[in-house]
């Protein structure tokens, strides 16, 4: 005789998944979103700046973008469209060098830049003492710094468009503090021609408080006072005091609202930025009318050199 089953199976249900907005509820604009992938062979280490850009760009960007080679620029486009992909940023190796294009889809216009220098995120954070590279760093977009581009040249205009439409716009009346915490950083010298590219955390340091006490504020732990013989020498120990002190009055503050248990708008705060990372020093060295094809409107080095790349 058959066997009837007492539990019923349970249907698998795909997990849903959060949309993101492509529209700014606070401004009205379209939200920027990119697609960080690469054109022919990378060597490994250009592969790990590949994904170092890809975090820098979030959250607005595909962090887990599968690539294939048969692939092209037609499949990218193809999927950017329903997906409200605005730009393309595309690395690429050839035997002189690696380069990085910027190009705004779906027709353009495509910068090219030459990477003379480049250093991955990990490189920095060994090479400091205390990093800070959190996960929560990343669930906003990075504010856009550009120094040095106001030489009015008509292809770094076209340069500062670009780079100031890759991130979304802020409103400085309505921004909440709490969501910027990263910073791009583009410095253009006009000697050499080379744009320093660089990417830094934010932090905010109430002035005149020592550290001791401003980690005993913030982790809400008693500490171990069993080796002193007084409170107050806890407050006063040698060795704290000079790291709550700011050097630059210009690097200091005062907040319109209380931010965290620490930084309070009625005292004074240092911002500090530290590096996260990756950072690279960069050429512009042409400019197509079209995506990665058409007229070149900029060429840094003639007609001949750009058809190289």
């Amino acid at each position: 005789m058959a066997r009837f089953r007492k539990n019923k199976r349970v249907p698998f249900v795909r997990p849903m998944l959060k949309k993101q907005p492509t529209v700014d509820h606070v401004t009205g604009d379209k939200i920027p979103k990119s697609f960080v992938f690469s054109r022919g062979k990378l060597p490994g280490v250009l592969r790990q700046l590949q994904m170092d850009m890809r975090k820098l760009m979030l959250p607005y960007t595909a962090l887990k973008l599968k690539e294939k080679k048969r692939n092209n620029i037609k499949d990218f486009l193809n999927v950017a469209g329903p997906m409200g992909v605005t730009h393309f940023l595309i690395l690429s190796k050839t035997e002189s060098s690696p380069y990085l294009r910027v190009a705004r889809t779906p027709q353009g216009p495509t910068l090219t830049f030459k990477i003379h220098d480049y250093s991955l995120a990990a490189d920095i954070v060994k090479s400091q003492l205390r990093p800070r590279c959190h996960k929560d760093l990343f669930q906003n977009p990075p504010l856009i710094v550009l120094s040095g581009f106001g030489t009015g040249e008509q292809h770094l205009k076209l340069a500062t468009i670009m780079f100031q439409n890759i991130f979304p716009a802020i409103d400085i009346n309505t921004v909440k503090l709490s969501s910027c915490q990263r910073i791009v950083l583009l410095n253009y010298n006009k000697d050499t021609k080379r744009i320093d590219f660089r990417h830094y955390s934010v932090r905010l340091q109430p002035v005149g408080v020592s550290r001791r006490v401003r980690k005993f504020v913030q982790n809400r732990q008693v500490p171990d006072l069993s080796s002193l013989k007084d409170v107050s020498e806890f407050l006063t120990r040698a060795g704290y005091g000079s790291e709550s002190e700011v050097d630059d009055e210009a690097a200091t503050v005062s907040l319109p609202t209380d931010l965290g248990r620490v930084n309070r708008a009625s005292n004074k705060s240092a911002v500090k930025l530290q590096e996260i990372g990756p950072r690279m020093t960069l050429q512009l060295v042409r400019i197509e009318e079209g995506l990665c094809s058409g007229g070149v409107i900029f060429s840094e080095f003639g007609k001949s050199y750009s058809s190289l790349i």
